[in-house]
Order: C-alpha cells, then structure tokens, then sequence
C-alpha cells in the first residue's frame, strides 16, 4: 500500500515523522495486537526487537507513540495497544501485504467455480461467500442485487377483491412472493393477460432487463394491453425493484467463527453488539454501497464509521462486476478489528476477481 499522511486527532502523522526505531517498536506492538489481542510491555518489545533497546528506552517512544494517538494504555494494564487510529495508520503507511499462496488460490477457485456449473449468479455469491469465512475464519458479507437473478416464470393469483399474490420463479428454482394491491373490480382476465405478457419475454432476463423491455414496449406502443393490464404489470416489476431499499440484498455466513476466539466479557459483548448490527442490514448496506464506488480493497476500521462504533469491528470488502464490467455488488469479511489484515486484503482481492471472472462468464 503507498504511504502517505493519516490524519489522527487534529494533526497529520507521516511515516517520515517517525524514526526507524519508533516504526519498529509501533510495529511491534500492532502485530502483537493482531495476534493476540493483548496489550504488549516494553519489556516484551525490547526483548523481540531487532535492535538492541533497553526496556526504559522503549517506554519514551512508547510515551511519544501515545502523545501521537497511535497507542493507549488500557487501564487494566501497563501494556500499549493500537488505537484505531494507529490501526489506520499501519495498514495504510506500514502494512506488508503477503501473496496468496498457490494453495489458497486453488481452494478459493475450486469452491466458487464449483457453483459456476450450476448457471446461478446466487450459488457462486454464497460459495465464494462461504470460502471466504472459511479460509479468513471470520464472518463473510455479499451485498448484491436481487434483480441479478434470472427469470424463469412469474404468475399473478387473486387473494380478495383489492389484494393478488404476485409469484417471481428463477431459473435456479428460487421463489419470490409479494402482494399486490391491484384496483377494485379488476377482472381475472387482467391477472391472466399481465402474467402471459410477462412470461413471453421473461426467460432467462434480470428484472431489471425485463423491466426496461416492458417499459420501452409500452412506451413505442408494442404491448397491446389495456390499462389496468399495464397498471398489474408495473405493479409486480416495482413490488420486485422495491425501489432502493429492498432491492439490495445482504448475505452474511460463519457468524460462528466470531465466537472463536473470545479472551473476556467485553469480546463476547462487542460481538453481541456486531450481530446486532448486522441484523439491521439497512446500515450494513449503506456502508457496503459506499464500497461499489471506487476500485479496489476498501477497509473500515472500528469507529471510523458509526456502523461499527460499539461492536469495533473492521470491514474489509472489494466490488465485483458482471459480464458488462458493471460493478453489480461487494464481497469481503468482517470481524474484529485485529483482523490479520496482511492475509485478509489479498483474499478478498482474490476472491472478488474469480467472482468477476465466473459472472463474465455466466452472462457472456
């Protein structure tokens, strides 16, 4: 990652402001968070460094560390963690970003590609979704597009007289409902002739291909339909968009592998506070949004976005894209802030490019 300045508190921390030695002891003390969550002593540091520093000289760059806002003492110890901030400062200035082994990569590729033989845009998002918890060991996130999924058949029944079940089947057997107010006094025959309509053009679409087709039809007057038809019809496809909000959807797997690795109550409390998070969704999603913005690797770290400020938890995802280079959702993890970020980054990386290249393929 290129360095560069990370704004902490009110000043501008560069990597050139800090010596060699205080790099190497803030280093220190972040990778020995990242492996064990624990505070670090000087003692312990001088002990590990490469350089030869007594223990009295490594509390003063300890002390100006703290001055910086990189580090704090919590008060149950004489140790020094990482502040958010110092997180932020280390994986963008300081982070040594490994390769994927030739083994992850075939591990990663054998489970997604598996579910590309199975031509479903859902299968390959929750098995790469799934290899992702598994390799990371921490829970996996899929923010996509329910209109991704292809048609194969819609239907439209009456419940009473001002309410019809609107039925959505995809090619991969997955069934969608939703009720629709439709007007008083409408006659079965409109039901009939908007799911006729819809099914002579639906195979094998997206909604949201289906919908322009309907809408450019009726629009050059090709659907010979009366109104109320047409007033069914628009109303299934915006009952299935569900306008902004509901049309995106959130998959979240191996919530189990937070529970892993819990050392005292408040772990066990900032995970109960990120299930709480991620059972909101509609923030999660906002988030993961923002990330369909740019190219590349996004990170969130603990209270850099209010989402997390409880639960201090980090968000690494990356965007993939459809067959058309569009970018169509993200995919990354989430877990607890000394997530091993050197390993993580280049598996999300790796991971949203073989979804890419699957999906490239499906809609080719």
């Amino acid at each position: 990652m290129a360095s560069h300045d990370v704004p902490i508190g009110s000043t501008q921390v560069s990597l050139a402001a800090l010596n060699e030695r205080s790099r190497e002891i803030f280093r220190q003390i972040v990778e020995s968070y990242l492996a064990t969550g624990e505070p670090v002593g000087s003692r312990n540091i001088a002990r590990i460094l490469p350089i030869t520093l007594s223990p009295a000289s490594v509390r003063n760059v300890m002390s100006d560390l703290e001055h910086l806002g990189l580090i704090y003492a919590p008060h149950t110890s004489a140790g020094r963690l990482p502040t958010e901030l110092g997180l932020r400062f280390f994986v963008d200035a300081l982070l040594e970003i490994g390769d994927l082994t030739d083994e992850e990569r075939r591990a990663i590729e054998a489970q997604v590609a598996g579910a590309g033989s199975n031509q479903s845009v859902e299968s390959i998002l929750s098995e790469a979704s799934q290899a992702l918890s598994g390799l990371t060991r921490s829970a996996s996130i899929v923010l996509t597009t329910k209109s991704n999924m292809r048609l194969k058949h819609i239907e439209f029944v009456r419940l009473d007289p001002e309410r019809a079940l609107a039925v959505l089947v995809g090619e991969d057997g997955e069934v969608e409902n939703r009720v629709l107010n439709v007007p008083p006094g409408l006659p079965t025959s409109s039901l009939v002739e908007a799911g006729n309509f819809l099914n002579a053009r639906i195979r094998g679409k997206t909604l949201a291909e289906l919908r322009n087709e309907i809408e450019n039809a009726v629009k050059e007057g090709e659907a010979e339909l009366d109104q109320l038809t047409q007033k069914i019809i628009a109303a299934g496809l915006a009952s299935w968009s569900g306008g902004d909000g509901e049309e995106r959807q959130l998959i979240v797997h191996g919530h189990a592998n937070l529970l892993e690795d819990l050392r005292a109550l408040e772990d066990l409390e900032r995970v109960r506070a990120l299930f709480d998070t991620l059972e909101t969704k509609r923030g999660v999603i906002d988030l993961l949004g923002r990330a369909e913005r740019g190219e590349g690797v996004r990170i969130f770290i603990g209270s850099e976005n209010k989402l997390f400020s409880l639960s201090g938890s980090s968000t690494i995802v990356a965007p993939y894209s459809d067959g058309k280079g569009r970018i169509v959702g993200v995919i990354g993890v989430i877990g607890p802030t000394r997530l091993n970020y050197a390993r993580v980054i280049p598996m999300v990386d790796y991971t949203a490019r073989v979804v890419s290249r699957l999906l490239t393929r499906e809609t080719a």
